[in-house]
């Protein structure tokens, strides 16, 4: 039996984009592709998400690698919030309901110690129950390890979970884990593959 519904949070909860602010900072189309072959990087991405350092600490370390964007770079830093541009239609809602209906809501996100400012902005993050955030366990998905941590700091049963994700590969890892997956895609979309698993 499904008790509990487990959410990332970046396109499933709110929509971001970098690019609307991160774009005009540059003249010329060749600074801006080398800026984002770094800055878009499985690598860097992981790196701020795990945060086995302070965010600003990476990065100044980053400004220090690449002194050419060292402006780009103190923007992303200063104008975070800025790029999460809103809750994801129709969730909100969804999740009242479902939490109306007796399930417990919890959020599963690799995501920096900057995700707190963007909770405070957002209404749909009161509606967890509580959150895993990999920058606080230094774990990222989909490394079997943060779906094990989420099991065992909430007390729950991972044949008791649904889990959904916009990125399969994290679905996989979790139902590997013994949840089940849901791949992402729009409320209504969700709505419906739930329903098919809770029958």
């Amino acid at each position: 039996m499904i008790k509990n519904l487990i959410f990332d949070f970046g396109k499933v909860l709110v929509d971001y984009n970098f690019s609307h602010i991160i774009d005009p900072l540059f003249d010329n189309e060749a600074d801006k592709k080398e800026f984002y072959t770094f800055f878009a990087s499985l690598d860097f991405v992981n790196e701020l998400d795990r945060e086995v350092t302070p965010f600003l600490e990476i990065i100044q370390k980053k400004q220090k690698e690449y002194p050419k964007y060292t402006y780009q770079l103190q923007v992303f830093f200063d104008r975070y919030v800025d790029f999460v541009t809103g809750e994801v239609p129709s969730m909100k809602g969804l999740l009242t309901d479902l939490k109306g209906q007796g399930y417990k809501l919890y959020g599963l996100t690799n995501w920096s110690s900057k995700v707190h400012e963007v909770m405070k902005n957002y209404e749909i993050f009161g509606l967890l129950d509580d959150q895993l955030i990999s920058s606080e366990e230094h774990l990222i998905k989909p490394e079997p390890e943060i779906y094990e941590r989420l099991l065992e700091k909430f007390d729950l049963k991972a044949e008791e979970c649904v889990f959904t994700d916009d990125k399969a590969i994290n679905v996989e890892a979790a139902i590997k884990v013994g949840l089940q997956g849901i791949v992402f895609h729009d409320a209504e979309q969700y709505a419906r593959e739930l329903k098919t698993i809770i029958g």
